[in-house]
């Protein structure tokens, strides 16, 4: 009987499987390593890994600082520049947002910063979610009464967030918006504890949303991904989904969680 075929992700060229053991191993440490200690870590023969090594020094993918030790190269920092410089936050962020759309039935909304706002630039929506307030692309509003300002605003550190505060006043939209610098910062405490942002009603009266945050290569803030909701049927159990999401969206751009902890 013929066996079924199993799709892995084991390269099946073996060479190319073993070049991929050593450049995780040159990326595991910033100093050049010895060829000795490569093939140990790799389990490759060193007259193997020598063999390899000297062929991606050839392409600049590899650097021989010195005589029989090695480290990644230039090339690979020119090819990633070249990857990043054609990522967009909208096109790696559209169909997860989607997806999520579809598991939890309410309006997703990504959105960026600008100057003292966010702007709404990709939403995925249905007429099924019952919401009356939908944000439309290219709308904006204050950064401390959107969940996703107060991720941008707890990005910040307190000399630009009371900046913020005296430029803008801290006006506010209904009975619930923040309008007091003291209440804002204690706000901000929170979001930066949890990594998670709220709006209760504070932009508009019956909405409520949640937000989490989207990072680049570099580990920076570049946008928000929000879920709105009628304010009383926001789930907390759609959190775990909004955090997968914008996690796969910044593992998109680049972003490495665990090297930013």
């Amino acid at each position: 009987m013929r066996k079924a075929n199993v799709t892995t992700s084991t390269p099946t060229i073996q060479v190319i499987e073993r070049m991929f053991a050593l450049m995780d191993v040159l990326a595991s440490r910033e100093e050049a390593i010895s060829l000795k200690e490569i093939a140990t870590k790799t389990g490759l023969h060193p007259s193997t890994a020598h063999r390899i090594l000297n062929d991606l020094t050839t392409g600049r993918f590899v650097d021989r600082p010195e005589a029989g030790s090695y480290r990644l190269g230039m090339r690979l920092l020119e090819l990633g520049n070249l990857v990043k410089g054609r990522l967009n936050v909208r096109d790696a962020a559209l169909v997860p947002m989607r997806e999520l759309h579809k598991q939890i039935q309410q309006p997703v909304n990504l959105s960026m910063r600008q100057g003292d706002e966010i702007v709404y630039i990709e939403r995925a929506y249905s007429e099924r979610s019952g919401m009356q307030v939908v944000r439309a692309i290219g709308g904006r509003a204050p950064l401390h009464l959107t969940s996703v300002g107060k991720l941008f605003l707890a990005s910040d550190d307190t000399v630009r967030v009371r900046a913020y505060a005296t430029r803008t006043g801290l006006s506010g939209h209904t009975r619930n918006s923040i309008t007091q610098l003291a209440v804002l910062e204690r706000e901000l405490s929170k979001v930066r504890q949890s990594g998670v942002a709220r709006d209760n009603e504070e932009l508009e009266l019956g909405v409520r949303c949640i937000a989490a945050g989207i990072y680049d290569d570099q580990g920076k803030l570049l946008a928000g991904l929000s879920i709105s909701a009628p304010a009383d049927r926001l789930d907390e159990e759609w959190l775990p989904k909004l955090e997968a999401t914008t996690a796969e969206i910044s593992k998109t751009l680049g972003f490495n969680s665990a090297r930013r902890a």
